[in-house]
């Protein structure tokens, strides 16, 4: 029973980044039918800025804070400077557009930075373990599911109970009803730019606390997973891309922990086959978006 409940723990640990990243994907293609890929850059600086802020001795709040906000600031940048000009293209300029951002920054990372992983320097308390009876859980994972949690939360009130927030929501039902309404239509899209960011920085704070160190591809793996995760839920639907999130994480787990030995390299086959066997059961995703997002 420990073993299950220390499985569980870890499902939900790593579901909620998928969750985080997932709901950054689906947050920008649910207004401007953009898959980001290069979101998964944004993790990356978000975890450079973690490093030099830490390499310069500041506070490891205010490091944490610092990398949220470079994640955010890269964000606008790339709406502003790569996406704007492209947003009148097809889903296939605006697709190689996304791939060709992902690209110049991680050149960018290799050659001005450094193609090896950096070391990120966490404090002491990060190592240690909560032990509830015989249960013995990472202080990590625990933050990791608290952190994805507030975050969700938090993202849920911003939609929900701020005017810029509807206006998010409105745009993804219908972004040119918004537009006859008088809304502008940059500022709302921005605003979805930022709220990825936000939640790229937030995710990237984990996957550093887990893994201790940031390399030019450290965003480019669980972005794909993410991608998956989004389609998992409905590809536009927010609630979904969370609900996508927990379910990937939750079969990467279980399959890590329950697979025989002999099995265990092929658990990404595993879990993509199990993705298949719900997209056959659910094809438009477990909790879709409205058809017009779909479509």
């Amino acid at each position: 029973m420990d073993l299950v409940l220390q499985q569980i723990v870890n499902a939900v640990s790593l579901g909620g980044i998928y969750a985080l990243l997932a709901l950054g994907l689906a947050v920008v293609f649910s207004i401007v039918s953009l898959i980001n890929f290069a979101h998964g850059e944004l993790m990356t600086v978000a975890g450079y800025g973690m490093f030099f802020a830490l390499a310069v001795s500041l506070p490891f709040p205010l490091a944490l804070l610092l990398a949220v906000s470079v994640a955010v600031i890269a964000a606008l940048l790339t709406e502003r400077f790569a996406f704007r000009p492209m947003r009148k293209a097809d889903v296939t300029g605006l697709l190689l557009t996304s791939f060709a951002v992902s690209a110049i920054l991680r050149v960018i990372f290799q050659n001005g930075i450094s193609a090896r992983p950096k070391p990120v320097p966490l404090p002491a308390g990060l190592t240690g373990v909560v032990e509830i009876g015989s249960l013995h859980i990472g202080i990590v994972p625990l933050l990791s599911i608290v952190t994805a949690a507030l975050s969700l939360a938090l993202l849920l009130l911003f939609l929900k109970h701020t005017t810029l927030g509807k206006a998010m929501r409105a745009a993804a039902e219908d972004f040119e009803v918004l537009r006859l309404m008088g809304i502008k239509a940059n500022r709302v899209i921005a605003m979805a730019f930022a709220v990825s960011g936000v939640l790229a920085g937030i995710a990237a704070v984990l996957w550093i606390a887990q893994r201790g160190s940031v390399d030019p591809l450290m965003g480019f793996v669980p972005v794909l997973k993410a991608f998956v995760a989004a389609v998992i839920g409905g590809l536009g639907s927010l609630s979904g891309a969370v609900a996508g999130g927990f379910a990937l994480g939750i079969l990467e787990v279980l399959f890590q922990a329950f697979l025989p030995d002999a099995a265990l390299p092929y658990r990404d086959a595993f879990v993509l086959s199990f993705v298949i066997l719900i997209l056959v059961w659910r094809p438009d995703g477990l909790i879709p978006a409205p058809v017009s997002r779909r479509s």
